[in-house]
Protein backbone atom coordinates (compact mmCIF):
# COMPACT_ATOMS: atom_id res chain seq x y z
CA UNK A 1 0.00 0.00 0.00
CA UNK A 2 1.01 3.44 -0.42
CA UNK A 3 2.13 5.45 2.39
CA UNK A 4 -0.03 8.06 3.91
CA UNK A 5 1.07 11.49 2.41
CA UNK A 6 0.51 9.43 -0.93
CA UNK A 7 -2.79 8.01 -0.25
CA UNK A 8 -3.87 11.69 1.30
CA UNK A 9 -2.70 13.38 -2.27
CA UNK A 10 -4.34 10.77 -4.38
CA UNK A 11 -7.37 10.55 -2.51
CA UNK A 12 -8.07 14.79 -3.41
CA UNK A 13 -6.86 14.44 -6.94
CA UNK A 14 -9.45 11.02 -7.03
CA UNK A 15 -12.10 12.99 -5.59
CA UNK A 16 -11.43 16.23 -7.70
CA UNK A 17 -11.09 13.57 -10.81
CA UNK A 18 -14.22 11.66 -10.58
CA UNK A 19 -17.01 14.81 -10.07
CA UNK A 20 -19.89 12.98 -10.47
CA UNK A 21 -22.13 12.24 -7.24
CA UNK A 22 -22.11 7.93 -6.57
CA UNK A 23 -25.89 8.64 -7.59
CA UNK A 24 -25.30 10.75 -10.58
CA UNK A 25 -22.79 7.87 -11.69
CA UNK A 26 -25.31 5.06 -10.98
CA UNK A 27 -27.80 6.41 -12.85
CA UNK A 28 -25.23 6.99 -15.91
CA UNK A 29 -24.22 3.51 -16.00
CA UNK A 30 -27.96 2.12 -15.63
CA UNK A 31 -28.73 4.62 -18.71
CA UNK A 32 -25.48 3.29 -20.55
CA UNK A 33 -26.13 0.02 -20.27
CA UNK A 34 -30.10 0.37 -20.88
CA UNK A 35 -31.21 -1.96 -24.05
CA UNK A 36 -34.64 -1.55 -25.85
CA UNK A 37 -35.85 -4.65 -24.25
CA UNK A 38 -33.85 -5.30 -21.45
CA UNK A 39 -32.11 -3.56 -18.74
CA UNK A 40 -29.53 -5.43 -16.33
CA UNK A 41 -29.72 -6.07 -13.10
CA UNK A 42 -29.12 -2.54 -11.24
CA UNK A 43 -26.06 -3.98 -9.54
CA UNK A 44 -24.49 -4.97 -12.86
CA UNK A 45 -24.57 -1.82 -14.35
CA UNK A 46 -21.60 -0.27 -16.42
CA UNK A 47 -18.19 -1.28 -17.36
CA UNK A 48 -16.49 -2.58 -14.18
CA UNK A 49 -14.20 0.42 -13.66
CA UNK A 50 -17.29 2.59 -13.44
CA UNK A 51 -18.80 0.18 -10.81
CA UNK A 52 -15.12 -0.06 -8.87
CA UNK A 53 -15.47 4.04 -8.91
CA UNK A 54 -19.06 3.38 -7.12
CA UNK A 55 -17.64 1.42 -4.64
CA UNK A 56 -14.54 3.56 -3.89
CA UNK A 57 -16.97 6.94 -2.94
CA UNK A 58 -18.86 4.78 -1.26
CA UNK A 59 -15.40 3.87 1.68
CA UNK A 60 -13.55 5.43 4.22
CA UNK A 61 -9.91 6.57 3.06
CA UNK A 62 -9.02 4.13 5.61
CA UNK A 63 -11.09 1.53 3.84
CA UNK A 64 -9.07 1.30 0.65
CA UNK A 65 -7.61 -2.06 -0.22
CA UNK A 66 -4.57 -1.72 -2.88
CA UNK A 67 -6.92 -2.72 -5.65
CA UNK A 68 -8.82 0.73 -4.68
CA UNK A 69 -5.92 2.56 -5.02
CA UNK A 70 -4.55 0.94 -8.25
CA UNK A 71 -7.93 1.96 -9.57
CA UNK A 72 -8.05 5.12 -8.46
CA UNK A 73 -4.43 5.77 -10.08
CA UNK A 74 -5.82 4.49 -13.40
CA UNK A 75 -9.49 6.94 -13.25
CA UNK A 76 -6.60 10.03 -12.26
CA UNK A 77 -4.84 9.24 -15.56
CA UNK A 78 -7.23 8.41 -17.52
CA UNK A 79 -9.21 11.43 -16.78
CA UNK A 80 -6.08 13.90 -17.31
CA UNK A 81 -5.50 12.38 -20.38
CA UNK A 82 -8.42 12.57 -22.14
CA UNK A 83 -9.14 15.90 -20.69
CA UNK A 84 -6.15 17.08 -22.23
CA UNK A 85 -7.07 15.77 -25.87
CA UNK A 86 -7.84 18.19 -28.42
CA UNK A 87 -11.69 17.52 -30.14
CA UNK A 88 -12.02 17.02 -34.01
CA UNK A 89 -15.57 16.59 -34.10
CA UNK A 90 -19.09 17.19 -32.14
CA UNK A 91 -19.01 12.90 -32.26
CA UNK A 92 -16.09 12.34 -31.16
CA UNK A 93 -16.22 15.27 -28.19
CA UNK A 94 -19.49 13.44 -27.27
CA UNK A 95 -17.76 9.65 -27.32
CA UNK A 96 -15.13 11.06 -25.12
CA UNK A 97 -17.89 13.11 -22.58
CA UNK A 98 -19.66 9.67 -22.12
CA UNK A 99 -16.63 7.63 -21.84
CA UNK A 100 -15.37 9.80 -19.23
CA UNK A 101 -18.89 10.03 -17.48
CA UNK A 102 -18.14 6.37 -17.46
CA UNK A 103 -15.70 6.46 -14.86
CA UNK A 104 -17.44 9.44 -12.84
CA UNK A 105 -15.63 12.63 -14.68
CA UNK A 106 -18.47 14.49 -16.22
CA UNK A 107 -16.43 17.17 -18.55
CA UNK A 108 -19.29 19.88 -18.48
CA UNK A 109 -19.83 19.69 -15.19
CA UNK A 110 -17.86 22.99 -13.24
Amino acid sequence: MTDALELDALWEEFHHAVNMTSQELAAWLRVRDAGESTQPLPDRTGAATGQRVLEILQKRRTDLTDDDVRVMYRVVDTVAARTDEASESEARETRRRHHLMTIGHDPLKP
